[in-house]
């Protein structure tokens, strides 16, 4: 099942501000195609996953789980305790695939993004380190 994403809100600049400010992983291509990135933030001793993209050509493919599990070591290298995430409920390849590296259910947000048919929750996971 494909998941249908929305584009992501605000002007460019304050995603690419991100680059600075966080760590961000990317995997590339022998022909320097961007296949997919992560951006995590840590503060102290949690990480938190604020973003995990494959490129739609790639996605099904385990980009996204060496991604993910790349993250997970290097947040643990940096100290990390724990990983947090949050991701929409109806995202059930996102939940599917964190569930296979550990992440569990910690929490809801109700009704935390708006669709097309009203709202829906943000599940929150997270990960001991």
């Amino acid at each position: 099942m494909k998941t249908k994403h929305t584009p992501i809100p605000g002007p460019e600049a304050v995603i690419a501000d991100c680059f600075g400010l966080y760590i961000v992983l990317s995997a590339l291509s022998s022909r320097v195609q961007l296949l997919g990135f992560a951006i995590v933030q840590q503060i102290i001793d949690e990480a938190t996953l604020l973003d995990i993209c494959v490129a739609p050509a790639y996605q099904g493919l385990g980009f996204g789980l060496l991604l993910i599990r790349h993250l997970l070591s290097e947040a643990k290298q940096a100290q990390a305790v724990v990983m947090m995430l949050e991701v929409r409920e109806s995202n059930t390849s996102a939940k599917g695939l964190y569930e296979k590296v550990g992440f569990s259910e910690s929490g809801r947000r109700k009704n935390y993004y708006q669709t097309n048919n009203g709202n829906e929750d943000a599940i929150l996971m997270d990960k001991p380190l």
